[in-house]
Protein backbone atom coordinates (compact mmCIF):
# COMPACT_ATOMS: atom_id res chain seq x y z
CA UNK A 1 0.00 0.00 0.00
CA UNK A 2 3.05 2.45 0.82
CA UNK A 3 4.41 1.70 -2.60
CA UNK A 4 2.31 2.43 -4.89
CA UNK A 5 1.09 5.59 -2.85
CA UNK A 6 4.31 6.63 -2.81
CA UNK A 7 4.54 6.52 -6.54
CA UNK A 8 1.74 7.98 -6.34
CA UNK A 9 2.71 10.86 -5.08
CA UNK A 10 5.65 11.33 -7.59
CA UNK A 11 3.65 11.21 -10.59
CA UNK A 12 1.87 14.36 -8.95
CA UNK A 13 5.24 16.03 -8.46
CA UNK A 14 6.23 14.93 -11.91
CA UNK A 15 3.58 16.20 -14.19
CA UNK A 16 2.98 14.37 -17.47
CA UNK A 17 3.99 16.42 -20.63
CA UNK A 18 2.15 15.25 -23.44
CA UNK A 19 1.14 15.76 -26.88
CA UNK A 20 -1.64 14.22 -29.55
CA UNK A 21 -1.14 14.40 -33.27
CA UNK A 22 -3.56 12.85 -35.47
CA UNK A 23 -3.11 12.12 -39.01
CA UNK A 24 -5.84 11.41 -41.43
CA UNK A 25 -6.34 10.42 -44.99
CA UNK A 26 -9.35 11.75 -46.17
CA UNK A 27 -9.54 9.91 -49.32
CA UNK A 28 -12.77 11.35 -50.45
CA UNK A 29 -11.39 15.20 -50.26
CA UNK A 30 -7.80 14.14 -50.95
CA UNK A 31 -7.06 15.68 -47.94
CA UNK A 32 -4.68 14.86 -45.43
CA UNK A 33 -5.97 16.23 -41.84
CA UNK A 34 -4.38 17.31 -39.02
CA UNK A 35 -4.94 17.69 -35.42
CA UNK A 36 -2.81 18.47 -32.70
CA UNK A 37 -4.10 18.81 -29.17
CA UNK A 38 -1.53 19.80 -26.47
CA UNK A 39 -2.04 20.90 -22.70
CA UNK A 40 -2.88 24.62 -22.72
CA UNK A 41 -0.30 26.16 -20.55
CA UNK A 42 2.17 24.15 -21.38
CA UNK A 43 1.65 25.25 -24.95
CA UNK A 44 1.51 28.69 -24.17
CA UNK A 45 4.85 28.79 -21.67
CA UNK A 46 6.23 27.83 -25.86
CA UNK A 47 4.80 29.75 -27.79
CA UNK A 48 5.70 32.79 -24.80
CA UNK A 49 9.15 31.64 -25.64
CA UNK A 50 8.86 31.93 -29.01
CA UNK A 51 6.58 35.33 -29.12
CA UNK A 52 9.04 36.77 -26.23
CA UNK A 53 5.42 38.37 -24.71
CA UNK A 54 2.72 36.65 -22.42
CA UNK A 55 0.46 34.52 -24.62
CA UNK A 56 -3.05 33.42 -23.64
CA UNK A 57 -4.92 30.77 -25.58
CA UNK A 58 -8.50 32.00 -24.00
CA UNK A 59 -8.13 35.95 -24.79
CA UNK A 60 -10.91 36.40 -27.60
CA UNK A 61 -9.57 39.23 -28.73
CA UNK A 62 -6.13 37.73 -29.44
CA UNK A 63 -7.00 34.48 -31.37
CA UNK A 64 -5.63 36.24 -34.64
CA UNK A 65 -2.30 36.95 -33.29
CA UNK A 66 -2.62 33.40 -31.49
CA UNK A 67 -3.62 31.74 -34.20
CA UNK A 68 -0.76 33.22 -36.18
CA UNK A 69 1.85 31.89 -33.41
CA UNK A 70 0.05 28.81 -33.35
CA UNK A 71 0.21 27.87 -37.49
CA UNK A 72 4.41 29.02 -37.16
CA UNK A 73 5.85 27.38 -34.25
CA UNK A 74 3.56 24.09 -35.23
CA UNK A 75 4.73 24.38 -38.89
CA UNK A 76 8.52 24.43 -37.60
CA UNK A 77 7.63 21.52 -35.56
CA UNK A 78 5.85 19.41 -37.29
CA UNK A 79 7.08 17.89 -40.71
CA UNK A 80 5.41 15.65 -42.61
CA UNK A 81 6.28 13.92 -46.21
CA UNK A 82 3.82 11.78 -47.97
CA UNK A 83 5.28 9.28 -50.03
CA UNK A 84 8.79 10.78 -49.78
CA UNK A 85 7.40 14.37 -51.03
CA UNK A 86 7.59 17.37 -48.56
CA UNK A 87 4.04 19.00 -47.96
CA UNK A 88 3.11 22.05 -46.37
CA UNK A 89 0.39 22.52 -43.58
CA UNK A 90 -2.39 24.64 -43.84
CA UNK A 91 -3.49 25.82 -41.15
CA UNK A 92 -7.43 25.95 -40.37
CA UNK A 93 -8.21 26.34 -36.51
CA UNK A 94 -7.63 26.52 -33.56
CA UNK A 95 -9.34 26.10 -30.38
CA UNK A 96 -9.34 25.59 -26.66
CA UNK A 97 -11.04 23.06 -24.53
CA UNK A 98 -11.08 22.45 -20.70
CA UNK A 99 -7.24 22.19 -20.38
CA UNK A 100 -6.26 21.53 -23.92
CA UNK A 101 -5.53 23.28 -27.17
CA UNK A 102 -6.42 21.89 -30.44
CA UNK A 103 -4.94 22.94 -33.33
CA UNK A 104 -6.06 22.06 -36.65
CA UNK A 105 -4.05 21.75 -40.22
CA UNK A 106 -5.29 20.19 -43.93
CA UNK A 107 -2.80 19.39 -47.09
CA UNK A 108 -4.90 19.55 -49.93
CA UNK A 109 -4.62 17.42 -53.34
CA UNK A 110 -3.34 14.40 -51.80
CA UNK A 111 -5.55 11.29 -53.65
CA UNK A 112 -3.34 8.28 -52.15
CA UNK A 113 -0.82 7.78 -49.28
CA UNK A 114 1.51 4.49 -49.25
CA UNK A 115 3.81 6.17 -46.66
CA UNK A 116 3.74 9.10 -44.20
CA UNK A 117 7.35 10.41 -42.60
CA UNK A 118 6.73 12.72 -39.60
CA UNK A 119 9.09 14.48 -37.80
CA UNK A 120 7.69 15.52 -34.42
CA UNK A 121 8.93 17.63 -31.92
CA UNK A 122 6.36 19.55 -30.65
CA UNK A 123 7.38 20.89 -27.19
CA UNK A 124 10.82 20.00 -26.84
CA UNK A 125 12.15 23.24 -26.45
CA UNK A 126 10.56 23.69 -23.22
CA UNK A 127 9.88 19.74 -21.95
CA UNK A 128 12.77 17.44 -21.71
CA UNK A 129 10.07 15.08 -20.71
CA UNK A 130 7.86 15.69 -23.49
CA UNK A 131 5.69 12.64 -25.20
CA UNK A 132 4.49 13.06 -28.61
CA UNK A 133 1.58 10.05 -29.24
CA UNK A 134 1.02 10.00 -33.13
CA UNK A 135 -1.60 8.37 -34.62
CA UNK A 136 -2.14 8.11 -38.39
CA UNK A 137 -5.37 6.23 -40.57
CA UNK A 138 -5.26 5.61 -44.37
CA UNK A 139 -8.25 3.37 -45.85
CA UNK A 140 -10.06 2.66 -42.44
CA UNK A 141 -6.42 1.65 -41.25
CA UNK A 142 -5.10 3.27 -37.95
CA UNK A 143 -1.40 3.14 -37.00
CA UNK A 144 0.46 4.76 -33.72
CA UNK A 145 3.13 5.31 -31.78
CA UNK A 146 4.51 6.81 -28.90
CA UNK A 147 7.60 9.55 -29.65
CA UNK A 148 9.80 10.16 -26.28
CA UNK A 149 12.17 13.24 -26.16
CA UNK A 150 14.44 13.34 -27.37
CA UNK A 151 13.35 10.97 -30.27
CA UNK A 152 11.20 13.07 -33.41
CA UNK A 153 11.21 10.85 -36.34
CA UNK A 154 8.36 7.92 -37.32
CA UNK A 155 7.19 6.46 -40.50
CA UNK A 156 3.81 4.68 -40.90
CA UNK A 157 3.47 2.55 -43.88
CA UNK A 158 0.26 1.62 -45.49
Amino acid sequence: MAASLFKWLILLAHPLYITVTEINHNAKDKTLEISCKMFTNDFEAVLEKTAHAKVDLSDVKAKAASDKLIADYVGKHLQIKVDGRPVQLQFVESEKEADGTWSYFQVSNIPSVKKIDVNNNLLYDNFNQEINIMHASVGGVKKSTRLDYPASAVSFDF
